[in-house]
């Protein structure tokens, strides 16, 4: 299918063939007929991602503090490399699409296979989109008119906002597509609305809704006051890079009115305008609440009526009710319709065009989920792999230490992610079913990349596909999931090897490590100076990423076992308690080995930034070795060693070159399934002792 992206860092526009997504539980996946350009939002993308690194740096402050940061900790080149890989992804286009749907997902109820819908999608062929980001479209509506419907629930939702009373005088700055939908909804509400917009065609069309405006080049607020009276209320629409426009609005405001903010223009607030008419300020989010909350958009779970009246979903259901009615005209914002083919017409810098619908033929075929690129070389090797997840591990990590290996797919959910590294690395294929993969013979490794909480069942079908399996760690989020491997493995129809992500082992400095403690007993100690991550993360959430204990403390607790040449049989975790709430992203974990060694792992979130990432320490029979972040190994009591200083890495390119070397000489496996199901198993009993405060069992 066709997708639109954009490139953030090289500002390019893309058309690419994409392979369809398959339908997710809880979604609704649709295929399109019409989308609209969001020109406001769209346009600004595009000229952030066309900028030079330095205007990008001045327009996002706080991110340029964090890179200082990371130069300090990590050094110039390093950070470089980092960012300009960060940067160089594509997003995709659009928010605003009507369709039909295909295929309804798990737990979906309300829609048939056919019913117009529509939804905040983007510029694709085939969206695939939770249920209450879609909604169904009235006979009445047509598809032209039905794809301003996200737009006019963002223009809603700021109205609600704003709460005007009947009678009320609203004044409405910038007259874009969102301006002109307020416009609407306003005087549908009983309000005196005016318009203030420098654009004359914009002022047209708002006159002949019946709405008076004023250019306000040629107009001072208080000229703006004298014709018209002081406003009630005021909502902005505009986006401008002017510092002026939050005073200009304050300027024409009555005392106590009120101001919000929908559109996109600096927050340079002036405490005298405020103060002295105790104004208030408000800024609207998007399309209503539920937006941007995980529980409601990808569980489908909705917020009660008596206590939330108008959600995104519901808010999608009015403006298709007022469209229905006629209470809201949108037919004078259609500029033109644009094949999907002509992309590059859309987004010309010097484009007056007000509403824009991209128009698509209907030649997509839902059932496209693999899409091959014939330019792409593919050599058979001994091992051909495929990679299903592109997320930041695989563009980060992954595909640069696989190098010139053999690649023949990479999948994702959505298809996107997958073509751009695609086209980056030059690999063949993209798929969004993983299971198109497992039926090619000529795949025999297959690398695991997704999220925590996919790895077992994807892992499991492979292995009994006949597979070689590399799955990033965790292997399972909770014990019945080591079990379906193990299971799986123990039903194989032909010997396959399984490996972790568990690239601490290989790292050449800990490797020097466990030769010179020649596994006598010892005590380990780890800190690991993780960093922050946002609460609403996917790996905190315990269904998903399973948490950062067992997401990313695993490395650790793996390492020690290894270290000791040694399986952990006991674990206890503290956590670091605030104000009543235990924080599991800050703890530590003690742990009890076999043969009598004892680990402790430091795992906090809290430290500073420019402070190293790892540090380990071991203490053994007099003797003391210590590595700091992976750069210098220092040893005391050793009679040939004190000092191995390289930056080596952490072992990534070191595990996966050792794991194509054993499956070419059929030398398997690289990693003791014992090995495996010991971390594992410690990692989850850590967990639980975080619940219970007392030493836990390993199984």
């Amino acid at each position: 299918m066709k997708q639109l992206a954009q490139n953030l860092r090289t500002g390019d526009t893309l058309l690419l063939d994409v392979p369809v997504p398959l339908v997710r539980k809880g979604c609704v996946l649709i295929k399109t007929r019409k989308s609209l350009v969001s020109a406001g939002t769209e346009r600004m993308l595009i000229e952030f991602s066309k900028a030079n690194f330095l205007s990008k740096a001045r327009q996002q402050p706080d991110k340029l503090r964090i890179i200082f940061e990371k130069i300090r900790a990590d050094g110039f080149w390093k950070t470089t490399r980092s960012v300009l890989r960060r940067m160089d992804q594509l997003l995709p286009l659009g928010y605003c699409n009507i369709g039909e749907v295909v295929a309804i997902g798990e737990g979906v109820e309300g829609f048939v296979i056919g019913d117009r819908a529509v939804s905040n999608g983007p510029h694709a062929e085939v969206v695939c989109v939770p249920v209450n980001l879609v909604a169904k479209v009235p006979r009445n509506v047509p598809d032209e008119e039905a794809v301003f419907t996200v737009l006019g629930a963002v223009s809603l939702h700021g109205v609600r906002l704003l709460a005007p009373a009947l009678g009320e005088r609203v004044a409405v700055v910038g007259l874009g597509l969102i301006g002109l939908m307020v416009v609407d909804l306003l005087h549908a509400q009983g309000c005196g609305v005016i318009g203030i917009e420098p654009d004359e065609d914009r002022r047209r069309i708002a006159e002949e809704k019946g709405i008076p405006t004023v250019n306000p080049v040629k107009s001072a607020g208080k000229s703006i006051s004298e014709q018209f009276g002081e406003m009630d209320g005021v909502i902005i629409t505009a986006s401008s890079k002017s510092g002026s426009v939050i005073s200009r609005a304050s300027a024409i405001c009555r005392k106590k009115g009120k101001i919000v903010l929908i559109g996109d223009v600096p927050l340079h607030l002036n405490r005298s305008d405020f103060y002295q008419k105790e104004l208030t300020f408000q800024v609207s989010c998007a399309y209503g609440p539920g937006r941007y909350d995980y529980a409601y958009e990808e569980q489908g779970t909705d917020y009660p009526l008596a206590y939330v009246r108008w959600t995104v979903n519901r808010n999608f259901q009015e403006v298709l009710r007022l469209m229905a009615s006629g209470a809201l005209d949108v037919k004078p914002l259609i500029s033109n319709i644009v094949p999907i083919e002509n992309y590059s017409s859309i987004y010309q810098r010097n484009s007056r065009s007000l509403g824009t619908l991209i128009d698509y033929s209907g030649n997509c075929k839902t059932s496209e989920t693999v899409v091959t690129n014939p330019n792409n070389a593919f050599a058979l090797q001994k091992v051909v792999v495929a990679i299903i997840g592109a997320g930041n591990f695989a563009c980060m990590t992954l595909l640069p230490c696989l190098g010139k290996k053999s690649i023949k797919y990479i999948a994702s959910s959505g298809g996107l992610r997958a073509a751009e590294l695609a086209a980056k690395y030059g690999i063949p294929c993209i798929a969004t079913d993983y299971r198109e993969i497992l039926a090619d013979d000529e795949v025999n490794l297959i690398i695991i990349a997704t999220r925590h909480d996919q790895h077992v069942a994807i892992a499991s079908d492979a292995i009994r596909a006949g597979k070689h399996v590399f799955v990033e760690k965790p292997l399972s989020i909770d014990s019945g999931g080591i079990e379906a491997v193990k299971s799986a493995l123990q039903s194989a129809s032909c010997p396959v090897s399984l490996t972790v992500g568990f690239n601490r082992r290989y790292a050449p400095h800990t490797i020097k490590m466990r030769e010179l403690l020649e596994g006598a007993p010892m005590n380990v100690v780890i800190t690991v100076n993780a960093g922050y991550i946002l609460g609403n993360t996917w790996i905190h959430d315990s269904a998903r990423g399973g948490g950062r204990l067992v997401g990313e403390a695993c490395h650790f607790i793996d390492l020690i076992a290894w270290l000791a040449q040694s399986h952990i049989d006991e674990v206890c975790t503290h956590v670091l308690t605030i104000g009543g709430r235990m924080s599991s992203e800050n703890a530590t974990v003690l742990l009890r080995l076999a043969n009598g060694s004892t680990g402790t792992v430091h795992y906090f979130s809290n430290g500073h930034s420019s402070y190293p990432k790892e540090r380990i320490e071991v203490h053994s029979l007099g003797r003391t070795l210590i590595l700091d972040d992976y750069k210098t190994l220092r040893g005391y009591g050793f009679e040939r060693f004190r000092e191995m200083k390289v930056d080596a890495g952490k072992g990534h390119q070191e595990q996966f070159d050792k794991l194509f070397e054993c499956i070419s000489n059929e030398t398997m496996p690289l990693m003791p399934l014992e090995d495996i199901w010991n971390s594992s198993r410690a990692t989850l009993a850590a967990r639980d002792s975080m619940w219970t405060g007392g030493w836990v069992k390993v199984p």
